[in-house]
């Protein structure tokens, strides 16, 4: 096999069973050996990772591009549909792929499945490419025997995902790159243009107009006070990213961001989209309720969101139903919530949810694009009203020089 021969400690959240989430620490050889074991204990694992002391963590991990993994579950896919053995399609896949890493992770499956593992656990091996809710559908494929459809299923949702990033990533390179140059200007004013008009202003001895006087007090104190400056950008740098790292911090930053005008509707749009997606898709490829849920939830890259959904599944596991809890969180707006009432008393969740993936993915793309028409603007103006400024106070200190030289 490919892993390490020496045992290690492996971090993991599960469902026991009565359905209650629980964490802890396992050990074992490795993350498949982890998960095993966990399975072999009555748990139902949600998410394994290696515990790695403080002279092992990297700074950013490395991950394999969605789109290496949609071309891969594609490929799959229609082979598994051809009737090819998994084995056989992993070895054409990999001396067709290109991206280092996912050769790399479709090499050390094949070792796992040669060792006697499954397909799924072979994949929750590698979460620098597989997602949680990938493994959890993947799982319930091979009982159900219907993978290579299910594959299909998640290279379309990929797709989906991998178009919804892009779009919203090309619609906030220009508002970015005018905000780069934005603060590229005032620190090229501060540092190199205005003291060196602080020193021929002192030759004069004249009496500066206030904005003059605002204007260079400024740019003394970024020049003089630089490192204390960067220092406290460092400091703040440090603690978004500590709080990022932390359940609470977390979940205080993810909420401010919904409740931000504009931007939290956006959030809410791509948030909303990716939950019905990905509990659309594990419904579909035969993942019970409960389970499902969890794996939403760790899936939906907000604290705030996830908190909700568990908080949902534990009351659902106490009788209460779904749409009632989902109505409670205050989460969800009346549209997702009319069609989780419909989806849960018709028996059509997972049609309903797939038809509240699509509408929010029209809402995100709406609300991309009157963020960025707000935006750019807003960048625009501000840039304006500092280099205006800066104009204003230099040439109204020279027109008062020249008045006092004139009298």
């Amino acid at each position: 096999m490919s892993k390490n021969a020496t045992m290690s400690k492996f971090r993991f959240s599960a469902l026991d069973a009565t359905g209650s989430q629980v964490s802890g620490v396992e050990t074992a050889m490795s993350t498949g050996a982890a998960h095993l074991a966990l399975v072999q204990r009555g748990f139902q694992p949600l998410e394994v990772t290696e515990k790695k002391s403080i002279l092992k963590i990297e700074v950013t991990k490395k991950k394999v591009p969605r789109k290496e993994i949609m071309h891969f579950s594609r490929q799959m896919g229609v082979f598994m549909k051809a009737g090819i053995p998994i084995m056989e399609a992993l070895e054409v896949i990999e001396t067709e792929t290109t991206e280092k890493l996912m050769k790399k992770v479709i090499v050390e499956m094949i070792e796992d499945l040669r060792a006697g593992d499954t397909f799924a656990a072979a994949a929750r091996s590698h979460p620098e490419a597989f997602p949680n809710f990938y493994v959890g559908i993947l799982e319930s494929a091979e009982l159900t025997g219907n993978l290579d459809s299910v594959l299909n299923q998640l290279a379309d949702y990929i797709e989906r995902d991998v178009e919804a990033r892009s779009t919203l990533t090309s619609a906030l390179i220009y508002p970015a790159v005018v905000a780069v140059m934005s603060v590229g200007v005032v620190v090229v004013l501060a540092t190199f243009v205005m003291p060196r008009f602080v020193v021929f202003f002192k030759s004069l001895h004249a009496k500066l107009p206030l904005p003059t006087r605002m204007l260079l007090s400024a740019s003394s104190g970024f020049s003089h006070y630089w490192y204390a400056i960067l220092g406290a950008i460092i400091v703040l740098v440090v603690g978004f990213v500590s709080m990022r790292r932390s359940q609470g911090g977390r979940a205080i930053l993810d909420g401010l961001l919904l409740k931000l005008p504009v931007l939290g509707l956006l959030v809410q749009a791509a948030v909303l989209e990716r939950i019905c997606r990905v509990l659309s898709s594990m419904l579909r490829a035969g993942v019970d309720l409960p389970q499902a849920m969890s794996v939403t939830a760790e899936a939906s890259n907000n604290a705030v969101y996830r908190n909700g959904i568990n908080t949902i599944r534990e009351q659902m596991m106490q009788g209460q139903g779904l749409a009632d809890p989902l109505a409670q969180t205050g989460l969800f707006p009346g549209a997702a919530r009319q069609m989780f009432r419909v989806g849960e008393e018709t028996g059509t969740l997972d049609i309903q949810l797939e038809t509240a993936a699509t509408y929010y993915h029209r809402e995100l793309e709406v609300r991309v694009k009157h963020f960025t028409s707000l935006f750019e603007p807003a960048v625009i103006i501000f840039m304006g009203v500092v280099v205006g400024f800066v104009a204003v106070a230099l040439i109204s200190a020279m027109y008062g020089i020249y008045s006092q030289v004139k009298t």
